[in-house]
């Protein structure tokens, strides 16, 4: 088996990103007085979803990914989905934390939804059809 370095070396940059989201939630918890859940809190609730949706779709782009490389997927096409990826989960927090429909929640969230979205079904495609 190929060991997929390419996308080891970009989950190492998403890895750090999930630290800082992460340390954005203590922060909030500590600044908000809240140490369970969002307690009411809109900022909060924000910080938490930001940190969530990062858990809930990297982790698997991140396989699935790492699984087109190590079968021998082009190298320029796994680095431009992980370059797409990174940039597109640094924004997402940006735009989760903006006030409603203001320009930067929709270019930050709306921008990375979607390039999330277009590299889960690429990847997928890719695979299915390798």
């Amino acid at each position: 088996m190929i060991f997929p370095g390419i996308t080891a070396f970009y989950a190492a940059i998403l890895g750090l990103i999930y630290v800082a989201l992460t340390g954005l939630v203590v922060f909030g918890r500590g600044k908000f007085k809240v140490f369970n859940g969002d307690g009411g809190n809109q900022t909060m609730h924000q910080m938490i979803r930001a940190h969530a949706n990062f858990n809930e779709y990297v982790p698997l782009l991140l396989v699935l990914i790492g699984f087109l490389e190590a079968g021998g997927g082009s190298p320029s096409i796994v680095r431009i989905m992980l370059i797409v990826l990174v940039v597109a989960r640094a924004l997402h927090p940006f735009g989760m934390l903006a006030r409603e429909k203001s320009v930067r929640q929709m270019i930050c969230r709306g921008f990375s939804s979607l390039a999330t979205w277009i590299i889960l079904i690429v990847v997928s495609i890719l695979l299915l059809t390798r």
